[in-house]
């Protein structure tokens, strides 16, 4: 079933690398000491013997572990459940902050926000070790233990980076939440993670209006009775309300409290919990550890976007998606500086990504083919001095050519390659990538990441070339999620009950003859909204907090600014509604990033079993076929959904 072609060569790239990207590359250079003469050699050595390969990438990257491991791989327990650097130890606190904080690195700046209205904060390593040691000896006066979940519902203010480090060096367990939610989607991984203290800030901005975290937090908690202390940073200082006894602000936690020991932590234990959507159910608790997490985030940004100490890496992201997270411990592990961008990339300027690279001296730029469409569309063909800028970085979707020609050619003057990357947080990072040191193609990527056997698969099985197929994987490493949390059977059911040993990812991809890759959308009704990935079921779930509305159906919809956008369907109990009260209550409830579209129908298609038919409504309402409408209950007709005309 392997499928060893995957390594692009195009006949006419448009990326050709020259002396100096081959030269810098950590890679090859790598590759050379290892004694490979091809990428291709060295990816099928890696993949066919992960114990040499994986400690040859702990010792290359300085994974530094207290304890040395034993072996790289235990799959005693069954292939979709292995165990990593078996009897070692390390924490992630260390290898993002303690250890820098103590060598050359001290001074250096570690990371950078840049907020919504264009305020900026830094730290250097030494005051980001020092604030990780405070706060989490803090959390440990407020009761937090090894093993605790620790919510982190925070804009990417440098208080959130030392949230995250601090429940790691106590080794509680982090659950990032994106800034966006509203009350019951936060209140939904409150309850499911069963967390015992809430990190929140008063408030953030988002294209400068204020976004009221506490208020969401307060309907939130009222609904979640694990969560013992909330701490609240004081972000907008313009005032909240406070519970006596369950409330305390950031700065106002003891200044100099009794230092705590790192927990020495297995590299298998949890470090983070970072929620995703799937198409039915609740929200699915992806479980990242120590180890995992530590050395995929390393081997992706060191050798798939060549990341050096030199480097500053800035992203527009949220804690609540699996970037920011890779950002600490991709970015912070390697040594580089990290500028930790909010909100949007056309404000407060329209020229704000090239501003941020021009005021911080960036070198490698995240972006992501929402964002360039939007920046594309308001640009006047300046974009300041870019003279730092080596390459851009993307994820989140896929890319249209002429917006990646737009960037690459126009922005970048064809010297500046874009590292295409694709993966999920299921996975801990990336699956495929574009190299900066080889060849590629506008909007493909011209291999997998090492360590990675994946194949496109039909729908036997059997790899593909020329034709769309399952982004598949054939063999586990580290990175991958450990299972779902407190779930084992739905993480099974979701990426390895189709064929036997083999991880399905649910991303449509294609191979052409000379190895190109490209990604062609998901195969399942998730729906990415500005490269955020929600479900169908999570949004219906949160609209039906609204008594007025009895059933709910999602959709996503292709959109040219944002990927795509979401469509409601709503069957409500009392016909007479005010349509824009309704649709107040549906951007509380849902969160205004992922508001809806409402449209209020009928009925609902459903199977005779009572299954809303989603992608019936979605082809309905696009005006598509619907395809097999065998099994619809002849009660809940397709013709009561809309055909959409023109755009909503």
């Amino acid at each position: 079933m392997r499928n060893t072609s995957l390594f692009g060569r195009p006949d006419t790239p448009v990326w050709v690398p020259g002396e100096a990207e081959r030269k810098r590359s950590r890679l090859l250079t790598a590759m050379q000491r290892w004694g490979y003469g091809s990428v291709e050699e060295l990816h099928r050595a890696s993949v066919e013997d992960p114990e040499w390969f994986w400690r040859a990438v702990v010792d290359d990257l300085d994974i530094t572990f207290t304890e040395t491991f034993d072996r790289v791989l235990d799959d005693s327990d069954g292939k979709p459940f292995p165990r990593w650097f078996v009897g070692g130890r390390l924490n992630a606190a260390n290898l993002c902050s303690h250890r820098h904080a103590a060598g050359p690195h001290a001074a250096k700046t570690a990371l950078t926000y840049e907020g919504d209205g264009g305020q900026r904060r830094s730290m250097s390593y030494a005051q980001l070790d020092a604030e990780v040691r405070r706060f989490a000896a803090n959390l440990t006066q407020l009761g937090v233990t090894p093993g605790d979940r620790v919510v982190l519902f925070l804009p990417v203010v440098p208080e959130a980076t030392v949230a995250f480090l601090a429940c790691a060096m106590i080794g509680a367990i982090s659950v990032p939440a994106f800034t966006g939610y509203g009350a019951e989607a936060l209140a939904t991984r409150l309850r499911d993670s069963e967390a015992v203290v809430l990190v929140t800030a008063d408030g953030t901005t988002r294209r400068g209006k204020r976004v009221p975290l506490k208020r969401t937090a307060d309907e939130a908690l009222a609904a979640a009775p694990s969560v013992r202390q909330a701490v609240v940073v004081r972000h907008l200082a313009d005032g909240v309300e406070m519970l006596d006894g369950r409330d305390v602000y950031w700065d106002e936690l003891d200044q100099d409290p009794a230092p705590v020991d790192t927990v020495d932590t297995d590299p298998n234990d949890p470090l983070t919990i970072v929620y995703t959507s799937g198409t039915t159910g609740a929200p699915k608790g992806i479980v990242h550890s120590h180890g995992g997490l530590a050395v995929k985030a390393a081997a992706d940004f060191g050798y798939g976007f060549d990341v050096h100490p030199d480097d500053v890496i800035a992203w527009i992201s949220d804690m609540g998606w699996l970037v920011g997270p890779l950002l600490i411990m991709g970015g912070l592990q390697l040594g580089a500086t990290v500028v930790f961008t909010e909100g949007v990339p056309n404000h407060p300027t329209p020229k704000r990504l090239w501003e941020i690279v021009e005021r911080n001296g960036v070198t490698l730029q995240g972006v992501a083919p929402t964002a360039i469409r939007a920046v594309m569309a308001d640009s006047d063909g300046c974009f300041g001095d870019l003279g730092s800028l080596r390459a851009f970085v993307s994820t989140g979707e896929a890319w249209d050519e002429p917006t990646w020609r737009w960037l690459f050619e126009t922005v970048g003057e064809s010297r500046r390659p874009i590292i295409n990357y694709s993966g999920g947080t299921e996975v801990g990072g990336g699956l495929l990538n574009s190299y900066p040191f080889l060849p590629m193609d506008p909007a493909s990527f011209n291999g997998p990441l090492l360590g990675i056997d994946v194949a496109v698969l039909d729908q036997d099985g059997h790899p593909v070339v020329g034709e769309v197929g399952e982004l598949s994987v054939l063999n586990t490493f580290p990175g991958m999620t450990h299972a779902f949390w407190q779930d084992r059977e739905r993480y099974l059911d979701t990426y390895w009950s189709r064929w036997d040993g083999v991880w399905l990812h649910g991303d449509l991809a294609g191979v052409d003859e000379n190895g190109t890759l490209r990604i062609h959308g998901r195969s399942d009704d998730t729906i990415k909204v500005s490269g955020r990935r929600v479900g169908p079921a999570e949004i219906e779930a949160s609209l039906l907090k609204d008594r007025r509305i009895v059933e709910a159906a999602v959709i996503g919809v292709p959109d040219q600014q944002r990927g795509q956008r979401v469509v409601a369907f709503a069957v409500l109990g009392d016909g007479d509604v005010d349509p824009d009260a309704l649709a107040d209550t549906a951007v509380h409830n849902v969160g205004r990033s992922f508001a809806p579209t409402l449209h209020v129908v009928a009925t609902l298609p459903k199977t005779k079993n009572g299954k809303i038919m989603r992608r019936a409504i979605r082809a309905r309402y696009l005006g598509a076929p619907t395809g097999d409408l065998s099994s619809l209950d002849p009660l809940t007709p397709l013709d009561d959904i809309p055909v959409r005309e023109g755009e909503d």
